[in-house]
């Protein structure tokens, strides 16, 4: 496949420049990345108050299973660490929750980000940072290749998909109102807007400077030039990228169109290096304190299990307890420290 020689590519290249990273910056990439984690958590923790105003929601157990869908999407395609997010918010931190409200707080939690990414995109394609449609059709890469040689079949089906999403809300809505309900409460945050703005907004906009701050100090740890415009196009085809989150991270479309967007900022191998470099790092990072966070609040890795209802024999009587009895029965000491 494209996006895989796209990728190979770029390990090759990472490993040829590995002797000239600047570490320095390096380490601050990491420190502004963790700092992005840490606030989107506290923005999170905010909107789940507002959904539980009753409930005492603690900080660690909402961070622990932020992080912990951070870590399992880093290496899980089509977003399926946002199960194991939902999981450990039910059971860890939000043990009253259900699953629809948590669902849908996690809608609000992207709001802001949608907004941003929606102006990036904008700002991105004006500038001439992103290739045309007659130029995306000629980047292999595995999420947009069918799609861009395909034109017809892809708005087709996803013509089909979004009338099924509609016709599933509309029969929802209509049929199972205490499910809608539920789903409506997730959006209680934004009932006052000003609140939303203060105690949501404010966290998550603080991230968006982390995460520029992260994205700046990798450019120049592999030594691309670190400009306003890099340090946003690169944010922009990161988006893109896990838009269509058919392989881990974007993998093979970043480096596709990285090359592409920063052939002014350095040379393709410098580019191929930063892109590989960068989701490497980001990657080993999201994983160690993702699934740091399952063990500490599962106290086993196995975390499809939990997630099944399943577990080891010699764990079947307390996790049935758990199931029958509800959330109320998981051990208490099994969540982060609060």
């Amino acid at each position: 496949m494209d996006d895989v020689r796209w990728f190979l590519d770029a390990s090759e290249a990472f490993f040829e420049a590995l002797a000239a990273v600047g570490w320095g910056a390096l380490g601050l990439a990491v420190a502004c990345h963790v700092v992005r984690l840490g606030l989107r958590g506290r923005a999170w923790q905010n909107i789940l108050r507002a959904s539980y105003p009753g409930a005492h929601i603690r900080y660690w157990p909402t961070i622990g299973a932020y992080v912990a869908g951070v870590g399992v999407n880093a290496v899980v395609p089509a977003r399926g660490g946002d199960v194991v997010k939902l999981y450990l918010a039910k059971h860890r931190a939000v043990k009253e929750a259900s699953y629809p409200t948590l669902a849908s707080t996690l809608v609000v939690e992207t709001l802001l980000d949608f907004v941003f990414a929606s102006l990036l995109f904008v700002w991105a394609l004006q500038a001439g940072l992103l290739p045309g449609t007659p130029d995306l059709s000629s980047i292999r890469a595995f999420d947009w290749t069918f799609v861009f040689e395909h034109p017809q079949v892809s708005a087709f089906v996803g013509s089909l998909l979004l009338g099924g999403a509609i016709l599933l809300i509309a029969w929802a809505s209509e049929h199972v109102t205490a499910f809608t309900e539920k789903v409506a409460r997730g959006f209680t945050v934004l009932d006052d807007w000003r609140g939303y703005l203060r105690r949501v907004a404010s966290w998550q906009a603080a991230s968006w400077v982390a995460r520029v701050g992260s994205t700046f100090f990798f450019l120049r740890a592999f030594h691309v030039d670190a400009t306003v415009e890099t340090t946003m196009a690169v944010l922009v085809v990161q988006g893109l990228s896990t838009m269509l989150p058919f392989t881990p991270g974007g993998a093979g479309t970043q480096q596709a169109v990285l090359v592409f967007s920063l052939g002014g900022a350095a040379s393709r191998s410098t580019i191929l290096a930063f892109s590989f470099g960068q989701q490497l790092v980001i990657t080993t990072v999201n994983v160690a304190l993702g699934f740091g966070a399952i063990l500490a609040m599962l106290g086993t890795l196995r975390w499809r299990r939990h997630v099944a209802g399943i577990e080891d024999d010699t764990h079947a009587p307390a996790l049935e307890g758990e199931l029958i009895e509800g959330p109320a029965a998981a051990p208490s000491g099994s969540a982060l420290p609060g």
